[in-house]
């Protein structure tokens, strides 16, 4: 598989990063990760969707990975919305998205402000999410501001928080959600003023999404981490009366952070609703 990395200007002087791979021209499909994470998560589903018969765009949001991070810490979820759709201009129509936590968020607002899409992917999100979940992931993500002394030391901190996930022998890995600082120590790949930009808190993602009207008439799959702390069965009674012909599956053994926990068995769940809904050419 050919996958080749785009700079795609947003505005504002900001450029957004992506790796591309498929058949330009095909029915495409934009990659949105979550928070504090990096486009390398969707490594494996970018190439699989290739694959399959699709163009497949997978993005670093603004403020992660190799992105731009907003010089005035503008991470708005509107903004963020806005960034998408310039990314979605580098592939065709018909066009899906697939969202991970903050990307499926931003998905549904992209939505909501006016991008066409045939098809959304939710990853272990909902427009009415835990708190406390939230709660937890804010703490883990607000915690070692100065850093990490190694790979080591990163390593225990994300064990300490998912305990449930196997702690990888080959931390090589990690250096893709890492950069080493002019300190010497290593600093998470994202902007932590993303953090404190209340535009993109829970409340004002359910007052636009209050407003949508793609949600009866947008195909839907909701895959859900079985083990999630972010969704419960309340958010998910929910999001159905939202979207009325959702569709929903579970992913056993898994918990927020679906892809990385049972990656196999989430790309099957997507491909096989994206091929229904969505044929590729």
């Amino acid at each position: 598989m050919h996958r080749e990395t785009i700079r795609v200007p947003v505005g504002d002087g900001l450029t957004i990063v992506a790796d591309v791979a498929g058949r330009r021209g095909a029915p495409t499909v934009v990659l949105g990760h979550g928070g504090g994470q990096t486009r390398h998560s969707w490594d494996k589903a970018e190439e699989q969707l290739a694959e399959a018969g699709y163009y497949a765009i997978n993005y670093d949001l603004r403020g992660h990975g190799d992105s731009d991070w907003s010089p005035d810490g503008d991470y708005a979820i509107t903004s963020r919305a806005a960034d998408l759709a310039r990314v979605a201009e580098q592939g065709s129509r018909p066009l899906a998205l697939v969202g991970a936590s903050l990307g499926g968020i931003t998905a549904m607002v992209a939505a909501t402000l006016g991008l066409e899409i045939a098809a959304i992917v939710l990853v272990d999100i909902v427009p009415k999410v835990s708190i406390t979940g939230v709660s937890k992931i804010r703490d883990f993500m607000m915690a070692n501001p100065d850093g990490f002394g190694g790979l080591e030391e990163a390593a225990d901190a994300i064990s300490a928080y998912y305990p449930d996930r196997p702690r990888p022998k080959d931390l090589s890995g990690l250096r893709k959600n890492l950069r080493p600082g002019a300190d010497g120590r290593w600093h998470w790949h994202w902007d932590r003023r993303m953090m404190e930009d209340e535009r993109a808190g829970p409340r004002a993602i359910l007052h636009l999404l209050d407003e949508a009207d793609w949600t009866d008439s947008v195909p839907t799959l909701l895959v859900r981490g079985m083990k999630s702390d972010i969704v419960t069965d309340d958010g998910v009674a929910d999001l159905r009366r939202r979207v009325p012909h959702l569709e929903i599956a579970d992913i056993r053994g898994a918990g927020h952070m679906v892809a990385g926990d049972r990656n196999d068995e989430f790309n099957a769940a997507v491909i096989e609703f994206l091929t229904r809904v969505m044929p590729p050419a």
